[in-house]
C-alpha cells in the first residue's frame, strides 16, 4: 500500500498533468498543494496518511512483533514506488500516519513541532525536517521504549528525501508554503 503514489493518481486524473513536471516534481501533498487545487492536495495528504495507517493497524492487531517492519516498508514503498521507477515522494504524511499507529502522543508531538515550525518560517520541508528531528529526541527522553533508534532511522530517510530542500533552503532559494 505504500506505493500507491496517491498524488500523481489524482492529478493524473483530476487535472489531466503529470505532478513530477509541477513545482519540486515531487509526488506528494506539498507538491500537489502547489497546483492551486487544495482539494487535491489535501484529499494526497490524507490519503498518503491512511496508506500507513490501514495497513499498520491491521498488523498492529494481528502481528504486533511485525510493526517496525511492517511501518519501514510502508515508508519505503511511498518514497521509492516501484510503479514510478522507484521516484516517490518525501515519505512525511505517510510518516505522520505511522507515527499515530505505533504511538498517537509521538503522531501528536510531530504535528505540534510541524505547525510551531511552520508558522514561524512557513517551509514545509523545515517543518517535516525539524518534527521528524524531534520525534526519536521525545521518544527518548519521555517515552524510552527502547525504539528511539527506529526514530532515528526515519529522521535519516526524510533528512535524504528532503537533500534538494537543504540545499535550497542553504541557498535561501527554498519555496514558502501555504497550506491554506
Amino acid at each position: 500500500m505504500g506505493s500507491i503514489p496517491f498524488g500523481y493518481l489524482l492529478t493524473k486524473m483530476f487535472l489531466k498533468k503529470d505532478i513530477r513536471g509541477i513545482g519540486s516534481g515531487n509526488i506528494g501533498a506539498t507538491n500537489v498543494l502547489r497546483t492551486g487545487n487544495k482539494i487535491i492536495g489535501y484529499t494526497t495528504l490524507t490519503l498518503d496518511i491512511t496508506k500507513a495507517v490501514v495497513p499498520i493497524l491491521i498488523v498492529k492487531a494481528q502481528f504486533p512483533e511485525f510493526i517496525f517492519i511492517s511501518s519501514l516498508s510502508i515508508f519505503l514503498g511511498h518514497v521509492f514506488p516501484l510503479w514510478l521507477k522507484f521516484k516517490g515522494g518525501k515519505g512525511v504524511a505517510t510518516y505522520v500516519g505511522m507515527l499515530f499507529c505505533i504511538n498517537y502522543i509521538l503522531g501528536f508531538v510531530f504535528i505540534v513541532s510541524w505547525l510551531i515550525v511552520f508558522l514561524i518560517s512557513k517551509y514545509s520541508s523545515m517543518s517535516s525536517l525539524l518534527a521528524s528531528l524531534v520525534i526519536p529526541i521525545y521518544n527518548y527522553l519521555f517515552i524510552n521504549d527502547g525504539n528511539y533508534s527506529f526514530f532515528i532511522v526515519l529522521f535519516i530517510l526524510v533528512f535524504y528525501t528532503h537533500r534538494e530542500n537543504i540545499k535550497r533552503l542553504k541557498n535561501n532559494t527554498e519555496s514558502k508554503t501555504k497550506i491554506y
